[in-house]
């Protein structure tokens, strides 16, 4: 209902003003639709999908182990708290003249800006969530004549899995906002280079397109990415 009353809004709008300035839905889906004849569409797709899901695994991988590990030891946390909280508020924008410098042009840098853009929520939130769980969940493991190893898997790990889905969550919009940030740093494909290119073309139809499929992947990750916290979190006992 609000998406069919924002689309209808969004005709209204660009009833004043010419196409070219400002295109209707209708003139966005006719260059979606040419796009994809033209078999530009999918490939872009496709590497995005594909440089994203790089970045943001690489992000999961090391920062969920890392938060886990400085959630657990308190002065482990404290050596390190101050380098994290100089480094993380470093916009992964400002990262982008020593991307292309380490890295070059192509995948690489736009992997390494999502993957900054997505560490740190994820590595944040995993060390709260680990300092959060209550006192008494490990007391009762204890009582049960659980070891250390079974108390962190078994208690630390499912009782801290909300707080980090909450992280998962935040990392995948930051990841995909800068996704297109990232590909317009220099990339000769994907979404962002598509929106970069039609731009240079006077191409406003194909830009809007562009903004639009970037809004319902992201749309779709999310839904996803919900699915499968409903499927481990009902495994584990955490939500119904």
């Amino acid at each position: 209902m609000t998406l069919a009353a924002f689309v209808l809004l969004w005709q209204v709008v660009a009833g004043h003003y010419p196409p070219e300035q400002f295109p209707a839905p209708s003139d966005v889906l006719k260059a979606i639709k040419e796009l994809s004849d033209n078999g530009v569409l999918w490939t872009n797709i496709g590497i995005s999908l594909a440089r994203f899901g790089a970045a943001y695994l690489l992000a999961v991988v090391t920062a969920i182990p890392l938060g886990l590990f400085l959630g657990r030891f308190t002065r482990c946390h404290l050596a390190i708290d101050p380098l994290i909280q100089v480094l993380r508020p470093i916009s992964p924008i400002a990262w982008f003249p020593l991307a292309v410098l380490w890295f070059g042009i192509g995948n690489a840098p736009a992997v390494f800006i999502i993957f900054l853009a997505a560490f740190y929520p994820i590595l944040l939130t995993t060390i709260s969530s680990v300092r959060s769980v209550p006192p008494v969940y490990l007391k009762v493991s204890s009582n049960f004549g659980a070891g250390a190893r079974m108390t962190f898997l078994r208690v630390i790990v499912p009782a801290a899995f909300p707080g980090i889905m909450v992280g998962l969550h935040i990392a995948v919009g930051t990841g995909w906002i800068h996704l297109v940030a990232g590909e317009m740093l220099g990339a000769q494909s994907g979404l962002g280079f598509m929106i970069i290119d039609a731009r240079n073309f006077l191409r406003t139809d194909e830009i809007m397109a562009g903004m639009l499929l970037v809004g319902l992947l992201g749309l779709a990750i999310y839904r996803g990415m919900k699915t499968v916290e409903g499927v481990i979190g009902r495994r584990w006992g955490v939500t119904r």
